[in-house]
Parts: structure tokens; sequence; C-alpha cells
């Protein structure tokens, strides 16, 4: 009898000393996100609830941003091993910073359009790029649409604007109040906090970058120099889990929503599963996405965003399309497969 009993106790002590072992070896993952915490961050969020990282041996952590170029800025700094930028954002900081020593590199496309566009009301009487010229702008300073707006005033032949800033709350309140002609912002955000304040979506004259001319790539998945050196096992593993994740995701919003609304429990359910469905439409599985393959990028394209971003945000230096991407962490094609056929 007493022989079972420390049998039992040294198989219990086994168990433990395994399960010890298996969460000892789970690799810490920092990642921040671009915003806040509404529909798109379920791209995230459903993985790590579904137990797709733990699965990968990871033990990753999601936090909130407050804009595409503080992510940038903390993964720089340390404070963050992953992020979820605009890619824009990732190339003016290379290029600002050259001798910057944890310059993030992006490692995976997700937005393969950027979501930025130009809003105005239709009784503004704005109807195409054109009309923008002499008209009253606004947009936080930090803005992706707005930093990137010379890009767009320059394809579609703009005149001067005059701009507004103002915190992010306040953007669509103020475009709504007449305190502006026009506001830039992504179309997933700006276009449903407008119909959150009473306007109607036909009320509404959307002016999406890609659509004029404009093919920046949008969000990416980044990672500081140090991860992807120290732990580029794990990068892998975090990629292959992100993009077992997105296939949930895009085969049912509704439900992925819910990990959204585990982590803000004040979120508008309905509205946020538009929005999130709204950028699967748009910057997600886009024409180009489909044509590129998602989670990739043309070369060629880069470039060009490269050369219009060092023009546009006259950087200190060049930027460098060969510094700031690398595709060596990506699963294999098959896997990357996650994008249903166009209907």
């Amino acid at each position: 009898m007493q022989k079972r009993s420390l049998f039992k106790t040294a198989a219990a002590m086994a168990v433990a000393t395994c399960l010890g072992n298996a969460y000892a070896q789970s690799t810490p993952i920092k990642f921040q996100l671009d915003w806040r915490f509404e529909g798109p961050a379920a791209l995230f969020l459903q993985p790590a609830a579904k137990g797709y990282f733990k699965d990968a041996k990871l033990d990753v952590t999601v936090d909130a941003g407050n804009g595409s170029g503080g992510t940038v800025t903390r993964v720089a700094s340390g404070a963050y091993d992953m992020g979820f930028a605009d890619m824009a954002a990732l190339m003016e900081f290379h290029a600002n910073n050259p001798d910057a020593p944890n310059k993030p590199v992006a490692i995976m496309m997700v937005y393969n359009n950027t979501p930025a566009s130009v809003m105005a009301l239709k009784k503004s009487g704005i109807k195409s790029p054109a009309d923008l010229t002499g008209k009253k702008l606004g947009a936080p300073v930090f803005d992706a649409g707005r930093r990137a707006f010379p890009i767009f005033a320059q394809a579609n032949k703009i005149g001067a604007v005059q701009w507004t800033s103002m915190d992010p709350p306040l953007r669509e309140t103020m475009l709504v109040r007449g305190d502006l002609d026009a506001i830039t912002g992504f179309t997933f955000t700006s276009l449903l906090n407008l119909e959150a304040r009473g306007v109607k979506a036909e009320d509404v004259v959307v002016l999406p970058y890609p659509n004029y001319g404009v093919k920046l790539y949008g969000n990416a998945i980044i990672a500081s120099p140090k991860m992807l050196k120290d732990n580029p096992e794990a990068v892998k593993a975090f990629l292959k889990a992100f993009t077992r994740g997105m296939k949930d995701v895009i085969a049912q919003p509704a439900k992925a929503i819910e990990s959204v609304k585990a982590r803000d429990g004040i979120i508008n359910t309905e509205l946020e599963t538009r929005r999130l469905q709204l950028a699967i439409e748009t910057v997600i599985n886009s024409a180009d996405a489909r044509a590129e393959g998602f989670g990739q990028v043309v070369p060629g394209r880069l470039s060009l965003m490269a050369s219009q971003v060092s023009d546009s945000f006259a950087t200190k230096t060049r930027v460098n399309p060969d510094a700031v991407w690398s595709a060596a962490y990506l699963p294999s094609k098959a896997e990357l497969n996650v994008l249903p056929a166009k209907k």
C-alpha cells in the first residue's frame, strides 16, 4: 500500500515536472497592436484566445496601441518584441534613424493595400480628388492617410489644401459639425465612426487611395532584429499560428469578435464585426492580395513605395526596401493560402 502511494506521488511529481518544463520552454513574446481593441484586433486576439500561440509553445501578450508610429518606436526600443504597424511608418523610421541599432523589420504583409482614404459628406460637393484643391482637410498629425496625402495629391494633381489637426476622437465629429470639408483616415475606422455619429453611409463620399493610383502597402507584422536573431524559430511559429487564426477570422468574423469583446467589454459588437468585415474585404482579401499571395510583397511595388515615402515624407536618407522587409520567416505558400476566391 505504501509502495503504491509512493508510486502515485512520484508519478504526480513527474507530470508536474513535465508541465513545468513545457511551460518553461514557451517563448515569451510581447506584441503591440497599431490601435485600440477594435474589430481588426481579432486578427491577433483570436489565435491567442483559441490557443494557437500556446500550441506553438509561445507565451504571447497582445497589447493595444495608439498609432503605427508608436508601435514602430516601441519595437525599436526593445519594449516590445513584435508588432503590427503601417509599412510607411516603418519606412519613415528607417530613413530618419539610419544609425538606430535596432530598426524593426516587416516579416508578413497583412493589409496588402493601405486602408487610407479621403472621406467627405456628399453635401460638400466633393466628388473626386480634384475637388479637394483649396479645401480644409483634417486628421491627427500621425494619421497614415495624412502622412501619405502628398503621394495621393501628386497622383491626382491636387493643389494646395489647408490642414487642421485634432485628437483622433474629434476627427469625424468635426467633419459632421462642418468644421472640415474632408478627413483622411482608415476607411473601416472613419466610415463606421461617421455612422456612429448619425451619418448614413450613402451620404459619405469615400476616395480610397488604392482606387486612385496609390498602391501603397498597408500594415505588416514587424519584429525587432534582436528577436529575429535570438528566436528565429519562435518568429516562424508565431507567423504560422497567426496564419492559422487568420483562416478562422476570415471564415467567421462575427465569432472572432468575441475575442475582442473579451479584452474590451464595452465595444459595440455589431459595429466592430462590420469593421472587421470591411477590413477583410478592402485590404486583406483584396484583388492585389489575391494576385500577390497573402503575407507577401512584390519587390518592384515595395521599391516604388520606398521611393514615394522618401520623397513625400522628406526623410533624412532614402528608404532601402531591402532593409525594411524579410520573407525569410514566412510559412510555406500552401500554409499562406488563406484567402477565399472572390465571389
